[in-house]
Parts: structure tokens; sequence; C-alpha cells
């Protein structure tokens, strides 16, 4: 799928406003997985306060741990790189194809995974600036998505 420049305008647009606050909006990404979907909490074994609270600490005080603003800023630091780069296929591949890999064979990650985590990221898109912007930024989301599964 390819995406027309009004696509990219329109989606380098949302992002910029979301990504201003990456750690923050990362964090309430990835709390809210772990709460919405609490299977995901067993891909990071490493994250030792998460494990020891996970089942019954609140999204905010999950959205609160180092471990998973850290996190949730890189996902969103990663992310950010395909959007910069979502008009050029071969570059957004360059950057996703060693990230799928290492979820796929190294870190086993479902690549159902993905979908779950846009989808919320989608969400919270729509909370903070209206549902318009979901619509806007789910193109890129399906890119990136359909160029994660190509990796696995």
């Amino acid at each position: 799928m390819a995406l027309v420049a009004d696509d990219i305008q329109k989606a380098k647009s949302v992002w910029e406003k979301f990504y201003v606050n990456a750690e923050d909006n990362g964090a309430i990404v990835l709390s809210r997985m772990f709460k919405e979907h609490p299977h995901t909490v067993s891909y990071f074994t490493n994250f030792k306060e998460l494990q020891s609270i996970a089942g019954t600490a609140s999204a905010a005080k999950l959205e609160g741990l180092s471990e998973v603003r850290a996190h949730g800023k890189k996902v969103l630091s990663a992310l950010n790189d395909m959007v910069q780069q979502v008009d050029n296929m071969d570059a957004l591949k360059a950057i996703i194809e060693p990230l799928g890999k290492k979820h796929a064979v190294e870190l086993k990650v479902d690549v159902k995974e993905f979908e779950i985590l846009c989808g919320i990221l989608l969400d919270l898109m729509a909370e903070k600036y209206g549902e318009d912007t979901k619509t806007d930024f789910k193109k890129v989301t399906d890119v990136v998505c359909e160029q994660i599964k190509s990796t696995y």
C-alpha cells in the first residue's frame, strides 16, 4: 500500500503533535497494552518492576514505571524513524527489517502484537486530537504493520 502525498502530509502533521510527548505517550500506549492485553507482559521478562505489579496495578501505575516509560519512548522513537521515511519505501524497509527480525527471531514476539500496539496508539491519538487524526495516521500504521509482517 503506497501513500499519496496528501496522506503523508496529514500523517506527519498528526505525528509531529503526538511525538512531542514521546515518553508520556509511549508509556500510556504500553501501559494500556499491558492492561488490555495482559499476555503482552510476558514479552518483558527483563522488566522486573513490571513483572512484580502488572497483574494488580492500574494502567496509570504501570505508566509511571521507569522501564515502561523508557521502552515507550524507544518504541515511539523507532516509529518516528519510520514516519520520517514513509515516503521512501526502500528506506522504510531498511528501518523495519532489522526491527522485525529481532522481534520475530530473538524476542519471539507474535506479529499480531504490533497490530494491537498500533490500535492502542491510534485510539490515544483520537482521544487527544480527534477521530480524524486516527484516520489520518492509520494509513501509516497499516504500511508499517504490513512491512513488519513481511519480515516474519
